[in-house]
C-alpha cells in the first residue's frame, strides 16, 4: 500500500492510497481511467463531509478497483465503489480500465482495509481529540507506505 499526495474532488480533499503487488504497480492506463472515473463515486458536496480517502487496487488477476470513502455526519464513513476486469463481479469484460459501479455493500477487501483502519484512527487524532478540529492536520497523515496483511 502506497499513500498519494491528496486531490480535491467535488469541492472536498481526498487522500488516496494504491494497492498493488511489488512486482506489479499499477498500469498508466488504469490509474488514469480510475481517476477520470473518481468523480461518479463521491457524494455531493454537503457541510457534514468535509474530507475522504479513496484506494485504487490492482488485483493479482485482471481486476481493478477503486474504494472512495468520505466523512458524512463528522462520524461516520460512506463508501462508493467501482470494479473493473472481473467479470466475477458483474464487470462486462476483463478490461482493467473499464470501471463500473459496483452496487454491493461492500466495505472492501482484506487488502483494501487497511487504509480504513488507518483512517478511522487519524480522524479521531485530529478531529476529535483536540481542543479544534484539524483538517490539515489529518490530509498530511497517511498510512505509511508498506506491505498490507502481516
Amino acid at each position: 500500500m502506497r499513500p498519494l499526495d491528496p486531490i480535491t474532488v467535488g469541492g472536498r480533499p481526498y487522500k488516496r492510497y494504491h494497492v498493488d503487488r511489488p512486482d506489479k504497480p499499477i498500469e498508466p492506463e488504469v490509474e488514469k481511467a480510475a481517476y477520470e472515473y473518481l468523480p461518479k463515486l463521491v457524494p455531493a458536496p454537503a457541510g457534514d463531509s468535509p474530507a475522504g480517502w479513496t484506494v485504487l487496487h490492482r488485483g493479482g488477476d485482471t481486476g481493478a478497483y477503486l474504494l472512495v470513502y468520505t466523512w458524512a455526519w463528522d462520524n461516520v464513513v460512506e463508501v462508493h465503489t467501482a470494479a473493473a476486469g472481473q467479470p466475477a463481479v458483474g464487470c462486462p469484460d476483463e478490461d482493467p480500465a473499464n470501471f463500473v459501479p459496483e452496487t454491493r455493500r461492500w466495505a472492501g477487501c482484506v487488502w483494501e482495509l487497511p487504509a480504513l483502519e488507518y483512517e478511522r484512527a487519524a480522524w479521531v487524532r485530529h478531529m476529535f481529540v483536540k481542543d479544534a478540529p484539524d483538517l490539515d492536520g489529518y490530509l498530511a497523515d497517511a498510512r505509511p507506505e508498506g506491505p498490507v496483511g502481516r
